[in-house]
């Protein structure tokens, strides 16, 4: 900034002497320390010297630059403190300058500027030059600024067009304005011609005011970013970005007709903004939200303006990527949030179209704030609707009650959607949970054990979608009481006194399993149920409860029935040892399960893919099933809902 408030003030240095147009004239020559740093190919720069041909510190300059807040300079936007902005990057300032006097003939003058003693060494001479020329020397870079400044000339060249560009732009046009880097010469409008495509003006209208539009087309290498520059007395004040501002402003924006890519910049220049821009050049003093008192005119109905102007001018260029925003919207609802789909057409055009560049995160967020929105819409336009307005006309009454019923219809096939996707990605995991993992082993027993359900906790634990019972069978959702990985003395539908035994109920999680009983009503009756769950591809099963899950889920069943089987409430059921019996075994069909499915005497299923049978004794149905047959079945029975909501089951 101390460099760009340095070359402004030579180019309106430049305007002030009139010159011929084509003789101004600024060198900016960057000073450099007599040492490379290591791993830097350039020295770190000390300071720079900025050179101009303009009017010079005559009397009027010279008073102007010693009165704090000056006001010589208003109609350019100056407010007589810039100069205080070199003095917060720089430890000092050294000037010299050629003029013309009153006379006219050329006189010169040279001081120094610091913070602490402000303008010292003040010397005047008669003129020693033949020509007009203002020298500002930028010296004593303050370390932080030092280390944190571009350092190379052609990104300082291209940082100075971008802040200048307005003067390269606006009637009249810049100086010549060249950057000198030892024996490196670089000369800005060069750069300008490069990367400048076009531009077009317009006026418009905002209150009492008028507002002076300039659309700029950029070539892609400088930026990527579109900007909107608000501009006072010809200096940039102020610079917003539009990226997401505008439907289809985003990345680069193509013409077809003339086949290139371009960045967009807009200037906005009045005499309103003139007035009222504040000391520093940092902004204006302009109300944000609402009319000022003594205006109608804010901030907001600036901007709402010039926006509206801008996408009026880009419409024909953004029609191709408002298309590319909204099948991006399109394609991850498909493929990925189905459940926003009811809701699409509650959702505008222009909100649908984002960046097809945005993550999945970024965009989930989006969607899920307007859903958001339509809710609490939808909440209370419900209680509007629920308190009808007195001697309301019942055919009106009747539409708006019609209309409220289709949006919550919408809402609920959207958390319908979310609930289907959601199992779709559940399967998806324990896909590829049972897979041999990077590191040439299987996942662990706990990793599926915390898919189906949460560990070590009971139904009055957690809430029902943390639990996903579904995979093994649909009627596990209804029970009356569900522990997992629990000791059966601490579970209140059996007085077992059974603690933690490695034959029995170990903690591990291949060895502690699911217990379900189902719910009861009068008169009482009803079935217990015990998962376990074994890890992908385990091939050590034998005989004996600690080594044979399907052994391990009977003997559990035993324990239970013994301790007597009640409610959760308490209640006790009658002939509990007689209840029905289901025992789940979840496990690879490795050799060894073979043949203690053999051994059993059960029967494979038809897919090859499990066993299953009843076991007389202990009054229980036994169901061996592979990981593979889990997923495959887990597909087949939701296979129609995915289907519905487009997502790929393979």
């Amino acid at each position: 900034m101390p460099l760009f408030e340095a070359v402004v003030n030579s180019i309106h240095s430049i305007e002030e002497a009139q010159l011929i147009p084509g003789t101004g004239k600024i060198s900016i020559t960057i000073l450099r320390s007599t040492e490379l740093e290591l791993g830097i190919d350039k020295a770190s720069i000390t300071g720079f010297k900025i050179t101009d041909n303009g009017i010079g510190f005559n009397d009027d300059n010279m008073q102007s630059f010693m009165t704090l807040d000056s006001e010589y300079k208003r109609s350019k936007g100056c407010r007589g403190i810039g100069r205080l902005m070199w003095l917060k990057a720089f430890s000092k300032v050294n000037i010299s300058s050629t003029y013309k006097g009153i006379n006219g003939q050329l006189e010169s003058v040279k001081f120094s500027f610091d913070e602490e003693k402000g303008v010292t060494n003040l010397e005047r001479h008669p003129h020693t030059r033949t020509k007009l020329e203002t020298t500002v020397h930028l010296q004593g870079f303050f370390t932080k600024y030092q280390q944190a400044t571009l350092k190379k000339a052609d990104s300082i060249a291209s940082s100075l067009v971008e802040h200048c560009l307005w003067y390269f732009i606006c009637p009249g046009g810049a100086p010549e304005i060249k950057i000198i880097d030892a024996d490196e010469e670089i000369v800005l409008s060069d750069i300008y011609a490069a990367y400048m495509l076009g531009s077009t003006s317009e006026t418009i209208q905002i209150g009492s005011y008028q507002f002076e539009l300039t659309h700029v087309r950029l070539q892609t290498h400088t930026s990527q970013t579109h900007v909107v520059s608000y501009c006072a007395a010809n200096r940039l004040v102020q610079e917003k970005s539009l990226n997401g501002q505008i439907p289809g402003l985003f990345g680069r924006i193509r013409d077809h007709d003339n086949d290139i890519n371009f960045v967009y910049a807009c200037y906005v220049s009045s005499s309103y903004l003139d007035d009222n821009v504040r000391a520093e050049r940092d902004g204006f003093d302009i109300d944000k939200d609402i009319e000022g008192f003594l205006s109608d005119i804010s901030l907001r109905t600036i901007d709402d303006s010039v926006t509206k102007s801008i996408s009026s001018y880009l419409e024909k260029y953004l029609t191709e990527n408002k298309k590319l925003g909204r099948k991006r919207t399109e394609d991850f609802i498909s493929k990925n949030a189905p459940r926003y789909r009811p809701i699409l057409s509650r959702i505008s055009d222009d909100e649908l179209c984002v960046d097809p560049d945005i993550s999945d995160k970024e965009l989930e967020l989006k969607l899920h704030g307007y859903l958001s929105n339509i809710e609490q819409d939808l909440l209370k336009e419900g209680h509007d609707i629920m308190t009808p307005e007195y001697a309301q006309d019942i055919e009106d009454y009747t539409q708006k009650v019609q209309s409220y019923l289709d949006k919550a219809e919408d809402l609920k096939k959207s958390d319908l959607a979310a609930y289907v996707s959601r199992r779709k990605v559940v399967i998806d995991i324990l896909e590829q949970a049972i897979r041999l993992q990077k590191d040439g082993r299987y996942a662990k027993e706990e990793l599926i054990h915390q898919l189906i359900m949460p560990m070590r906790v009971s139904s009055n634990d957690v809430l029902s979608d943390s639990c996903n019972l579904w995979l093994i069978d649909e009627r596990l959702a209804f029970h009356n009481y569900l522990a997992s990985d629990k000791t059966l003395n601490s579970i209140p539908i059996t007085d077992s006194t059974e603690t933690k035994e490695p034959d029995l109920c170990a903690l591990n999680v291949f060895d502690n399993p699911f217990l379900v009983s189902e719910e009861n009503a009068p008169p009482l009756q009803g079935s217990i149920v015990v998962v376990e769950i074994k890890r992908p591809m385990r091939n050590d099963a034998s005989e004996g409860e600690d080594k044979d899950p399907i052994e391990q889920a009977l003997g559990y069943l035993k324990k239970i029935r013994d301790g007597k089987v009640k409610t959760a409430s308490g209640i006790l059921i009658p002939d509990s040892d007689s209840l029905p019996g289901f025992c789940y075994v979840i496990c690879d069909i490795t050799k060894t399960i073979k043949d203690r499915c053999e051994i059993h005497d059960a029967v494979r299923t038809s897919d090859g893919l499990g066993y299953f049978f009843y076991h007389k004794h202990f009054k229980a149905y036994v169901e061996i099933i592979s990981f593979s047959r889990l997923v495959k079945s887990a597909k087949e029975r939701n296979r129609a809902f995915f289907d519905k909501l487009g997502l790929p089951t393979n």
